[in-house]
């Protein structure tokens, strides 16, 4: 029963302790979620960077990533659920879906 006891509890010390915060796991599953981070387009904050300036048929044209801290929960999951107009689809599973919105949203509660 001893040895029992002892192979048991180191396993649940393990399981019970946590080796890194919420907020640091949302922090870096922003930062690098499947391949380039959310905060190359978004900027650190989810409020949008201007990420290229290029010319087109002489036209000076900008690509921004926008703020995404205004979206709803829906929007949010369907931008990151597809692929459109220069968002990446990531394949991320809805508890990181998830966990990114609550992320760019802990100011708010």
């Amino acid at each position: 029963m001893k040895l029992l006891l002892l192979l048991i509890t180191p396993i649940y010390i393990f399981a019970a302790a946590s080796f890194i915060t919420e907020d640091e796991y949302a922090s870096s599953l922003y930062k690098n979620p499947r391949g380039i981070g959310c905060d190359k387009c978004h900027g650190a904050d989810g409020k949008g960077l201007l990420v290229a300036k290029y010319v087109s048929n002489g036209v000076t044209k900008e690509f921004k990533g926008p703020d995404i801290t205004e979206l709803g929960f829906k929007v949010f999951y369907e931008a990151l659920d597809t692929r459109k107009s220069g968002m990446p689809r990531y394949f991320l599973t809805k508890d990181e879906i998830e966990t990114l919105y609550k992320y760019l949203h802990k100011e708010k509660k």
